[in-house]
């Protein structure tokens, strides 16, 4: 199982619980957790370098989860498009949902409450492309790295 960074955000600490006792149980990737109160908070912890994934609520007080979203594709960019962004929200409106995935820029959409099969199933396409990119990230990084080999000690 692929490890994950992912990023939570949601101004409630019940929340942000929730949906990482939720992604633990549907072992869709072992996850490592980096917690965000809202949007301008999960802003100065997002590192496109660092964070796989995202799971953004919708309504929090001074940066909303679609400000938040618009703003990292703004900033980062191509390279922010490689990281998946999750709405987990209570939002369920066709509108709503359009403007999240078609307008903002986030990859896929979760209305609370949800289920862990819910999880699994609206997921696991996301997931997999995080871990991807993670994996080709790790290669890269290695390729980048002296090998240490004789070489390298003799002419080092």
């Amino acid at each position: 199982m692929v490890a994950l960074k992912a990023l939570v955000v949601d101004d409630s600490g019940v929340m942000r619980k929730m949906v990482m006792k939720g992604l633990i149980e549907s072992k869709l990737a072992d996850f490592e957790f980096v917690e965000a109160e809202d949007g301008k908070d999960a802003l100065a912890k997002f590192d496109p370098k660092q964070v796989d994934i995202g799971f953004i609520d919708w309504n929090m007080p001074n940066m909303t989860g679609i400000e938040f979203v618009r703003e990292i594709r703004a900033l980062y960019g191509s390279e922010s498009t490689g990281v998946p962004l999750v709405m987990v929200t209570s939002e369920k409106t066709m509108g709503k949902v359009q403007e999240a995935l078609d307008e903002a820029g986030a990859d896929a959409f979760i209305s609370k409450p949800f289920t862990v099969a819910e999880l699994q199933s609206k997921l696991k396409k996301t997931i997999e492309r995080a871990g991807i990119r993670r994996l080709r990230r790790e290669r890269s990084q290695k390729q980048q790295q002296p090998s240490g080999g004789i070489f390298s000690k003799l002419f080092g």
